[in-house]
C-alpha cells in the first residue's frame, strides 16, 4: 500500500469520526432537554396532586408510579435569573407558609369560612354581603366577588347552601341538614 491511498483512507475516518460525534453530541443536547421537560412536567404534576388532596380532603393519596431506574434520581441543577430566582422563592415561601409545616395548622378555606358567616344568619344573603362580612371578619382574606360566587355556587352544588332567586338577585342560605345525618 502506498502513502497516499493510506492517507485518503485515514482522513475519510477522521472525518466520518467527526460527524458521529457532532450527531452523537447533538443527540445528548435533545435528550437532555426531554429529560428536563420531563421532569418539569412530573413536578407539576406533583403540584396538581398536592393541591388536589389539599383541596379535596383525599383521604388516601393516588398510588404513584415508581422510577423506572435504579439509584436516586439526580436533582437537576439549573441557572434561573435573579428576578425568576426570587419568583421561585417567594412562591415557595408563600406554598410553605400556606401548607404550614408539619404539626401547625392550615389557613382555613374559603368554603369553611363562608359557611360559618352563612350559618350566622337566618336570612339569605347576597354574594356581596358574605364576601363584605368576609373582609370585615377576616382582613387577610380578599377574594374577588367572582371568587366568592364560585365557591357559594360549589357549596350549592355539594348540598351544604341553598341557593335562592328573587327577581334578578340571588342569594344564599346554610342548607339545612336532614334531622337523621350529621352536616
Amino acid at each position: 500500500m502506498t502513502s497516499q491511498p493510506a492517507a485518503t483512507l485515514r482522513s475519510r475516518y477522521v472525518e466520518q469520526a467527526v460527524s458521529d460525534l457532532e450527531r452523537n453530541r447533538h443527540r445528548q443536547l435533545q435528550l437532555a432537554e426531554q429529560l428536563r421537560m420531563l421532569k418539569e412536567e412530573e413536578a407539576l404534576l406533583q403540584e396538581i396532586l398536592t393541591l388536589a388532596e389539599r383541596y379535596e380532603g383525599l383521604s388516601e393519596p393516588p398510588r404513584l408510579p415508581e422510577q423506572a431506574q435504579e439509584g436516586p434520581v439526580p436533582q437537576r441543577v439549573r441557572r434561573v435569573s435573579g428576578a425568576a430566582s426570587a419568583r421561585r422563592a417567594t412562591r415557595t415561601t408563600s406554598d410553605t407558609a400556606k401548607s404550614g409545616a408539619k404539626g401547625k395548622s392550615r389557613r382555613p378555606l374559603l368554603g369553611d369560612m363562608l359557611l360559618a358567616l352563612l350559618a350566622g344568619h337566618d336570612e339569605p344573603r347576597l354574594a356581596k354581603e358574605v364576601r363584605k362580612e368576609l373582609l370585615q371578619k377576616h382582613p387577610d382574606r380578599t377574594p374577588t366577588p367572582q371568587v366568592v360566587r364560585n365557591t357559594l355556587e360549589s357549596l350549592v352544588a355539594k348540598g351544604r347552601v341553598e341557593r335562592h332567586r328573587q327577581h334578578h338577585s340571588v342569594t344564599y342560605t346554610l342548607a339545612k341538614a336532614p334531622a337523621d345525618q350529621p352536616q
